[in-house]
């Protein structure tokens, strides 16, 4: 059984018609008359009833033409779905994301993601630096959104987005008012970090801006969670060094002190396994830098 012989078919049973049939399929009258003897002939039945004045559906060919309009539908829909597959508008995505990512990127990537391709489902996991690094290498998700700096041989992690580091001080410090910060004033305050063992590129990149100025922030606390951190900044448990999008989400319960303009930037990649070179991945990795290079222009 043949596509071609399915859709002659189907093209005769919907107008009961032979000559506006082959018109429409761009077939001469035999060529058609020949689709339809040799489908029958496949089948083993008689689809058609016609003579010289009527063409008419046998019972067997009622039954028939409902079942080959849904095959032919089904088949048109696969085509559909494998080209959009082809260009990078069709499929499933896993994706990780740092929590911080999701205050200043993620959500808006997503939402645009979705409305110019809403034929790609995505999965979303709220997962670590390393968490992603590790699932990223076996392959449970497809791409990854991380804090930088970051290498690894078996992925590609390329920039998209950079934003300042701030130092955030409890309301009433003593540097919360003082009209220039000097970052030596701050030798013998305790710090709080987001630990090194869930991002060591990140903890080493902010530890550098005050080894610049000749001393080592004193940590007390470290914490896994960006808002957790910010809380305790907030309840005077000590200063912390985080990306400006992050401490500005926190509204008045903390106070933003700006780092000496060499400081470095914080920024967010986007990483995928090396080779992958899936349609639908560049596609979302083409829109996550155009939308990261916006939210780095308002940082």
């Amino acid at each position: 059984m043949e596509l071609r012989h399915l859709k002659s078919f189907l093209a005769v049973a919907d107008g009961l018609n032979f000559t506006r049939a082959a018109e429409l399929l761009h077939l001469s009258q035999p060529a058609l008359t020949a689709h339809i003897q040799q489908l029958e002939s496949d089948l083993g039945v008689l689809l058609l009833d016609r003579n010289r004045r009527s063409v008419k559906l046998t019972p067997a060919g009622v039954v028939f033409q409902r079942d080959a309009a849904d095959i032919l539908q089904r088949l048109l829909d696969a085509e559909r779905r494998a080209q959009q597959m082809a260009r990078g508008e069709a499929g499933h995505l896993r994706i990780g994301f740092v929590a911080s990512a999701a205050i200043s990127l993620v959500p808006s990537v997503v939402l645009a993601f979705r409305k110019r391709y809403p034929d790609v489902t995505l999965d979303l996991m709220n997962l670590r630096n390393v968490d992603q690094i590790f699932r990223l290498v076996e392959g449970s998700i497809d791409a990854g959104y991380l804090r930088l700096p970051i290498s690894h041989p078996k992925l590609e992690i390329l920039p998209i987005h950079k934003e300042p580091f701030v130092l955030v001080v409890p309301p009433g410090h003593a540097l919360a008012a003082k009209p220039e910060l000097n970052l030596r004033d701050t030798r013998n305050e305790d710090f709080l970090a987001y630990g090194r063992r869930w991002a060591p590129g990140f903890f080493d990149l902010w530890i550098s801006i005050f080894e610049q100025s000749g001393f080592t922030p004193r940590i007390v606390q470290e914490t896994g969670e960006m808002g957790t951190l910010l809380a305790l900044v907030s309840a005077g448990v000590g200063l912390a060094v985080v990306p400006s999008g992050i401490a500005a989400k926190s509204g008045e319960s903390i106070v933003i002190r700006k780092l000496p303009p060499t400081s470095p930037f914080s920024e967010i990649g986007f990483g995928f396994r090396s080779g992958d070179d899936s349609p639908l991945l560049a596609r979302l990795l083409t829109l996550s830098r155009g939308m990261g290079r916006k939210a780095s222009w308002k940082a």
